[in-house]
C-alpha cells in the first residue's frame, strides 16, 4: 500500500526485452537505500517486486498484463520516473490510500500555466469516468492528486512547485500517457451497492446477507 507522495524522482538506466515480459533497471538511491529482494516500490504509480539492488539501483520484471495496463511499455533508457516505497504502518498518510494497481492509462490533453501553480487537462477511459469525481483523490503516474473539474472524458488537476519540481508531471507534454488509479473505495461501494441492488429486486431482505454470505462459502 502506498500514498501516492513520491519520494524520489528516479531514471530507468536499460531495459531488456523478454517477449512477453520486460526487465527494468532502475536507478534510485532513496527507495533502495533499505530495499531487499521482494520488497515492493512503485513506479509512476506501478507496484513493482525488487529482484535485486545494486550501487542505489535495483531490477524489477515487468509481466504483459502491466506493460498492457500501464504506460511503463513506453519507457526507456533515459526516461524519468516518480518513485514510492511502500507506507509504513504507523506513519503518516500524507495522500491517499494507494494500491499501485493501474486501472488504465489517459493522456495529457492540455498544460494551463498560473502564477504559482499549474493546471493539467487529462483525458482518461470512458470506463473509469464514474469513479472521479470535483475534489475526489486520484493517484496520476503515482502521484496523489486532488481532482479540480470531472467531465465524463476529462479531468484537471492543479499542481504546485513543489509538484513540478519533484515529479514527472513537470516534465509531462501534451500527448503523453500517464498512468491512472482510482480511488479504490469507490470501486468497493459501487461493487456492494450492485450486489445489494440485485437482492432488492429479487425481494432478498438485506438484513441475511450475512446468511447467504455464509452459504456462499
Amino acid at each position: 500500500m502506498f500514498t501516492g507522495i513520491v519520494e524520489e524522482l528516479g531514471e530507468v538506466v536499460a531495459v531488456e526485452n523478454l517477449g512477453d515480459a520486460s526487465r527494468f533497471r532502475l536507478r534510485g538511491p532513496l527507495v533502495t537505500e533499505d530495499a531487499k529482494h521482494g520488497d515492493s516500490i512503485a513506479v509512476n504509480g506501478v507496484c513493482l517486486t525488487v529482484v535485486d539492488t545494486a550501487d542505489g539501483e535495483f531490477t524489477a520484471d515487468v509481466m504483459a498484463e502491466t506493460l498492457h495496463r500501464s504506460s511503463l511499455g513506453a519507457l526507456a533508457a533515459g526516461s524519468r520516473v516518480n518513485l514510492e516505497r511502500p507506507m509504513a504502518l504507523g506513519g503518516r498518510l500524507g495522500g491517499h490510500l494507494v494500491q499501485g494497481h493501474v486501472d488504465g492509462t489517459g493522456t495529457l490533453v492540455e498544460r494551463i500555466p498560473g502564477e504559482h501553480w499549474e493546471i493539467v487537462k487529462i483525458a482518461l477511459p470512458a470506463a473509469l469516468s464514474r469513479y472521479v469525481v470535483e475534489k475526489g483523490s486520484i493517484t496520476v503516474d503515482g502521484v496523489s492528486l486532488t481532482v479540480v473539474d470531472a467531465a465524463d472524458d476529462f479531468f484537471t488537476i492543479s499542481l504546485i512547485p513543489t509538484t513540478l519540481a519533484l515529479t514527472t508531471l513537470g516534465l509531462k507534454k501534451a500527448g503523453d500517457p500517464v498512468n491512472l488509479e482510482v480511488d479504490v473505495l469507490a470501486k468497493y461501494v459501487e461493487r456492494l451497492l450492485g450486489r445489494d441492488s440485485a437482492f432488492s429486486a429479487a425481494g432478498t431482505d438485506l438484513g441475511d446477507l450475512d446468511e447467504i454470505k455464509e452459504m456462499d462459502r
